[in-house]
């Protein structure tokens, strides 16, 4: 019998029961454990910490921890609270993840494409108007993030027929019928082309307000928004400036930077905002144990850590 895995978190009592359950089906040769249910020696003897949000003052009570795997693939909280500690962190990197969050970038993408915003208008005052119809090989989309989503997002988009250009800090090997961008140059080229804009990045010091008043107004009038990335990546006061003077015609966000979206926020009202509560990428118990367990045997065969996050970059 392995030593005992720690389980750190701030989910439900429901969500941590899920999580557990399919954990120990993925790794039945393991003893995975709750943290408060461990003694302060079972603790210094944790080697492996399985984590989901956790409470950074929980994990420093586990001073001999050999390397944390995170259960999500957003890890810029995991690194702000955790990347002094000097110990690895290991995001996930879930093929199915990938699948759902490009399933849910075509369909956001549909949406704007099919003009369901203006549509939904006409349905509240009761108009009957049949808009023109724009085919997806006269829509360009533009992907911010060249990663595991942004790859799997762009092979989507391009098999439904739409023009497709795709950002990323430095050059990368992009999908067949993507053109790829980088650099500040290639930035503005795409925000000034894309009929779309759809932001995949993760939150670093870099990208954080990225798309500030300077570039959202610099974007091609008329264009929409989604932001499937982060919340902080988008200045919210100037993306609702550049709605309300109409350069934007809309922006669908799933991120925010205070989740859950608090009652009072102005985005909830807003004709041009489609507000949606962080689905676009969901994390199932199955898939993230299955990824979780492959790296976990890993380990114990070769002693070997997973690729871990560079915590300098941020991902």
């Amino acid at each position: 019998m392995s030593e005992t895995i720690a389980f750190l978190g701030t989910l439900d009592a429901e969500e941590e029961a899920d999580f557990l359950a399919a954990l120990a089906a993925a790794l039945p040769e393991e003893t995975i454990r709750p943290f408060r249910t461990l003694s302060a020696e079972e603790r210094a003897a944790i080697r492996i910490a399985i984590v989901a949000n956790p409470d950074p003052a929980e994990v420093a009570l586990l001073p001999n921890l050999a390397w944390i795997h995170s259960l999500w693939a957003g890890v810029e909280r995991l690194v702000r609270d955790l990347g002094g500690n000097g110990v690895p962190i290991v995001r996930l990197i879930d093929p199915e993840l990938a699948r759902t969050m490009a399933e849910a970038v075509l369909a956001w993408t549909y949406y704007l494409q099919r003009d369901m915003p203006a549509y939904r208008r006409q349905q509240e005052t009761g108009t009957w108007r049949q808009l023109a119809y724009r085919p997806p090989g006269e829509t360009t989309v533009g992907l911010l993030g060249l990663g595991a989503l942004g790859s799997a997002a762009a092979e989507r988009l391009v098999g439904a027929g739409f023009r497709v250009a795709a950002w990323s800090r430095s050059p990368k090997p992009v999908p067949p019928g993507v053109a790829g961008v980088s650099g500040p140059e290639g930035l503005a080229g795409l925000l000034a082309t894309g009929d779309v804009v759809v932001c995949l990045l993760p939150l670093t010091g870099e990208t954080r307000g990225l798309l500030d008043a300077g570039r959202l107004f610099a974007m091609k009038p008329g264009a929409a928004l989604i932001n499937f990335g982060r919340g902080p990546l988008v200045a919210i006061d100037a993306l609702l400036a550049a709605l309300d003077a109409g350069h934007l015609s809309h922006a669908v966000l799933d991120v925010f930077e205070v989740e859950p979206l608090p009652p009072g926020s102005p985005l909830w009202r807003h004709p041009g905002v489609t507000v949606l509560p962080h689905i676009s990428g969901p994390t199932t118990p199955a898939s993230s144990a299955g990824i979780v367990a492959g790296n976990v045997r890993a380990y114990r065969a070769t002693g070997r850590i997973p690729q871990a996050v560079d915590v300098a970059r941020g991902y």
